[in-house]
């Protein structure tokens, strides 16, 4: 008989096939006391399986997909740093030493410990960590149980259908891995669209259903089930009626695909003859390869912060130059470089000090303006790349005219010193802000008046002015782009943009969605910078509308003060642009 389950659609796609059911953080550790003899020998056990599970996510990190946004990046930098902390590694040696016990016990004491201590603090930020604290020691517990493959060796053999695979959660690493061993799908009973893991299936193009509670229980393995990552469904045991529709279903999306891949070389044009700028968010500088083979028309977030994370030093001012040089080149349209946005979840070792709530603190803009010998070295190797590309730059996380006055100061000092040694810089160079505050949004029309453009970025503008941590479980159905807060915002930056005669454009994951192009296209947007994966998707819709029509009902719909009804008119709005 077939069972229906719904569950969130974290990730477009439809696929099939056999279910193989993962245990994730839930492990069966065994516990035993230890000879003396034998101490020494399982102390270095535990230390090689800690250099093993380390050398795994070092590997994971190297093969990120490029666009994959940065917080994927920053969460497995994290779990690295982890697995270097005494208060793991060390603690967990001298536990199988003192208490003479085997070192999967050891390391589940003390990572019970830890998430206890994590558990009992106030700040919401940090008690998150403890999540972070359960996937590095779970990373762990299967090195020493030899299931440090997630679906066996033998599970997937080049004769089988690639599985579905069924978890109660799963980590972006583990989702790395297993993309690699070439999965179907992935079902987790736990997580939310907004997750790192769910962001990180979408960049990889891997069918996603979380948040199905149960599942596990549900399903056996080798059983066939069906996955709608765009529905949210989930289909086990299908009759042949339904494998059918769904395998029909399949041949209609790689044809949409193909219908894509024909716009590349297309302008981006709406069907009332208005210009939209198709832009690119990249980390790497390859990555800009990819979003020319999409046809993107440059780059609209170059993120610099990786330059400067998992190493001792920082970057020198030539080797920085040398990165945004080669950036430049493989780029033929303008390339935003976006000024260091270290902080947060983001740590580049400057400090061992744990601030109380990193996602408010001293992080991006602020950390510059604090570390001005660091924040010169950029700028200057910066404004030396501008002598060779059309480049703009954006500085991040700009709440205060002050802010932005300051760091134009320093850039003109920056530039001064250029011009005295005789080198080149673009004397003309635009800077910009990004506006991922509610305080810059509110603020916009004076910012305006020392910036040249404004990027908006909807991923914190959003979670800071609804006051929610956008990848927490508990609280992310509150992460809501159509709020009417958010929306009066974003309309706010964009009228104060074209008021002030700069431009404006949006790099968060709400440009990356096709069911919001409409909506931002109403609201006056004209240049969206997004994953490559998405150019081609929302360079479609654009091509469907009318713009000068959608401007007319945006206003119309923003203008209603019936919640529901509002509601109801965006929904509309946003459902016209499926598939």
């Amino acid at each position: 008989m077939s069972l229906w389950l719904s569950a969130i659609g974290a990730s477009r796609g439809v696929a099939i096939g056999p279910v193989h059911r993962m245990h994730g953080t839930d492990l069966d550790i065994p516990e035993y006391h230890l000879d003396d003899p034998a101490i020494e020998t399982e102390i270095a056990r535990f230390q090689q399986a800690a250099h093993e599970a380390r050398a795994q996510l070092a590997a994971v990190r190297e093969q990120i997909p490029s666009n994959a946004p940065a917080e994927i990046g920053a969460f497995i930098e994290t779990h690295l740093l982890m697995m270097d902390d005494t208060a793991l590694i060390d603690t967990v040696t001298a536990r199988i030493r003192e208490d003479r016990i085997n070192a999967e016990w050891a390391l589940k004491l003390q990572s019970e410990e830890l998430i206890d201590v994590f558990e009992q603090m106030n700040d919401g930020y940090l008690r998150t960590r403890r999540d972070d604290i359960a996937h590095v020691t779970a990373r762990l517990q299967r090195v020493l149980l030899n299931q440090e493959h997630p679906i066996g060796t033998g599970t997937a053999d080049q004769n089988s259908d690639p599985p579905v695979i069924v978890a109660d959660e799963l980590t972006p690493a583990d989702i790395i891995l297993l993309h690699q061993q070439g999965i179907a799908a992935i079902v987790t009973e736990h997580g939310g669209p907004l997750s790192h893991s769910a962001i990180l299936a979408r960049s990889l193009r891997l069918p996603a259903l979380m948040g199905a509670t149960g599942v596990r229980r549900l399903l056996v393995d080798e059983e066939i089930v069906v996955i709608d990552g765009e529905a949210g469904h989930l289909l086990a045991a299908p009759d042949a009626a339904a494998l059918d529709f769904y395998h029909h279903r399949q041949q209609r999306d790689a044809r949409y695909q193909r219908m894509l891949a024909v716009l590349r070389d297309e302008p981006a044009v709406s069907a009332d003859g208005v210009h939209i700028a198709m832009l690119a968010n990249v980390e790497l500088p390859d990555d800009s390869i990819e979003a020319g083979r999409v046809g993107a028309e440059g780059v609209g977030l170059y993120r610099t912060e990786f330059l400067f994370m998992n190493r001792k030093d920082t970057p020198s001012e030539e080797e920085q130059l040398a990165v945004y040089r080669q950036v430049l080149a493989s780029t033929d349209g303008p390339v935003t470089i976006r000024t260091l946005d270290a902080g947060a979840d983001k740590s580049i070792g400057l400090s061992d000090k744990v601030a109380p709530n990193p996602a408010l603190g001293l992080r991006a803009i602020r950390l510059c303006l604090k570390e001005t010998g660091l924040f010169r070295s950029q700028l200057r190797a910066l404004l030396r790349a501008s002598a060779e590309g059309r480049m703009r730059i954006m500085l991040p996380m700009i709440s205060t005219v002050g802010e932005m006055r300051q760091a134009r100061h320093l850039i003109n000092e920056a530039a001064a010193e250029l011009a005295a040694e005789g080198l080149a810089y673009d004397r003309d160079l635009p800077i910009g802000a990004m506006i991922e505050v509610p305080a810059a949004a509110l603020a916009a029309p004076t910012l305006a008046r020392y910036c040249d453009f404004f990027s908006l970025g909807t991923n914190d503008l959003i979670q800071y002015t609804l006051a929610i941590d956008r990848i927490d479980d508990e609280i992310n159905y509150l992460y809501d782009p159509l709020h009417p807060a958010v929306l009066t915002l974003i309309r706010m930056t964009i009228d104060a943009g074209q008021a002030a005669g700069i431009s404006v454009s949006m790099c968060g994951e709400m440009a990356s969605d096709k069911r919001y192009t409409a909506l931002l296209l109403g609201l006056g947007l004209t240049e969206f910078s997004m994953h490559p994966a998405s150019v081609l998707e929302v360079k479609r819709a654009v091509m469907g509308a009318d713009v000068a029509r959608l401007r007319r009902r945006v206003a119309e719909i923003l203008s209603l003060t019936d919640a529901a009804t509002y509601r109801e008119a965006l929904d509309g709005l946003t459902r016209e642009q499926q598939i």
